[in-house]
């Protein structure tokens, strides 16, 4: 049984400016995807190394358009063989803000994704929560993170982050501001060898483990067998850090896309959280709930 990918989240631009970034291929091509063709009515297509099973566009399009107007977009989009429909829609708040709702048929579900199964098209939940909070940064006119690149299996990222190694490290590492950004709880031992437990030690029999640890400079957690180890790397200068964020230990054949992506898109809203004087959440709905033994 599959169900739905269910994002909203309330953009800092009016719907013109969304608008333009979801159907101008140059725009597509800074926040989204390496290659873009839009030509509406008629045409919208996207792939490349960024893109969900995509890196090969060459054997015709994965994506078809059914609607375009103003306010919608809806095509289908031809995952490992099976076709899912994506909607998107967007409403003026005022004109300087847009709520944009986005759902995608043929998940696998949150349960079945954290538990390590899914297949590629078990990718698009935390697929689309990195690509639409690079979306809100473009339209925003703030710098754009890393895209996702499918073509490597060296999985390594950077930002530059206005904050000090201080305030970053700390967002990392308490638990009431790491919910905050990244939208899901966390419960931690603080020290070499204690535990991080994604959803709360309660919920989670087998938690991850701090190997490495250096205060506002470095730390390393083992996510075990097929993870990985993900380390943070800080690096202040001029009152801004440079946080390296990377997976290593990981079997390249079974890549962890699934938790990769997630980082990344939680690493979005990081920024905005500790930049930001007047941060306010850019999701309505996103998440999901605990799957039990996460």
């Amino acid at each position: 049984m599959t169900e739905n990918v269910e994002y909203s989240l309330r953009l800092p631009a009016g719907v013109d400016r969304v608008r333009a970034a979801l159907t101008d291929p140059a725009q597509l091509r800074v926040w989204f995807a390496e290659h873009a063709e839009v030509e509406l009515p008629d045409t919208y297509r996207f792939w490349g190394r960024n893109t969900i099973d995509g890196a090969d566009g060459a054997d015709g399009p994965a994506q078809r358009l059914l609607a375009a107007d103003d306010t919608t977009l809806r095509f289908t989009w031809t995952i490992e063989g099976t076709e899912t429909t994506v909607d998107i829609a967007l409403e003026a708040e005022d004109d300087d803000t847009t709520v944009l709702s986005l759902t995608q048929d043929g998940f696998p579900g949150w349960g079945v994704v954290a538990s390590g199964g899914g297949g590629t098209i078990g990718l698009i939940g935390t697929y689309w929560a990195l690509a639409l909070a690079n979306l809100a940064d473009h339209v925003a006119g703030r710098e754009v993170g890393p895209l996702p690149d499918f073509a490597t299996t060296d999985l390594r990222a950077e930002y530059l982050v206005d904050a000090s190694p201080e305030r970053v490290f700390t967002a990392l590492t308490d638990p009431a501001q790491f919910a905050r950004w990244f939208n899901f709880p966390v419960e931690l031992e603080l020290e070499v060898g204690g535990r991080w437990a994604m959803g709360g030690f309660d919920n989670n029999p087998d938690p991850a483990r701090i190997v490495e640890l250096e205060p506002n400079r470095r730390m390393s957690i083992d996510f075990g067998s097929g993870v990985g180890t993900s380390t943070w790397e800080l690096e202040g200068s001029g009152g801004k850090t440079k946080l390296v964020f990377s997976n290593s230990g990981f079997d390249t054949a079974d890549m962890p896309w699934a938790g990769w992506l997630g980082w990344l898109s939680g690493f979005a809203e990081l920024r905005r959280l500790v930049e930001l004087d007047a941060w306010t959440p850019l999701w309505i709905e996103a998440g999901a709930e605990v799957p039990e033994g996460v």
